[in-house]
């Protein structure tokens, strides 16, 4: 399934002009924003995806477009869908971004396999 390469663009300039060092990898039929080493954010169909801190995740789910990420019929804890209405403007993409940043730092790493 293709992923909305815009919303891909608008995450990459935003994380350079943050500066933040990353790489794009292709993972799950998306794009991964890998930050020292680790699942930062992604772009899946037209939604963006955040690896934010568990703590905050009810509040986030009060915001506009944002669900559970929900692979395998069971959601993931600490990781979010946000849907376009929660994208739409760079206000909102940044504090999604910032959300994910602030956590980044916190997350473990994911096991090679």
């Amino acid at each position: 399934m293709p992923y909305d390469e815009q919303l891909a663009a608008r995450v990459t300039r935003a994380l350079e002009t943050e500066g933040v060092v990353f790489e794009a990898k292709k993972m799950m039929g998306g794009l991964c924003f890998m930050v020292d080493g680790k699942m930062c954010v992604g772009v899946a169909d037209n939604r963006l995806m955040a690896r934010i801190d568990p703590a905050a995740e009810a509040g986030a789910l009060r915001q506009p477009g944002c669900k559970p990420m929900d692979f395998t019929g069971r959601p993931m804890r600490g990781f979010v869908f946000v849907e376009p209405p929660g994208t739409h403007n760079t206000e909102q993409l940044t504090a999604w971004l910032e959300l994910a940043l602030a956590f980044n730092p916190k997350a473990k790493v994911s096991k090679k396999r």
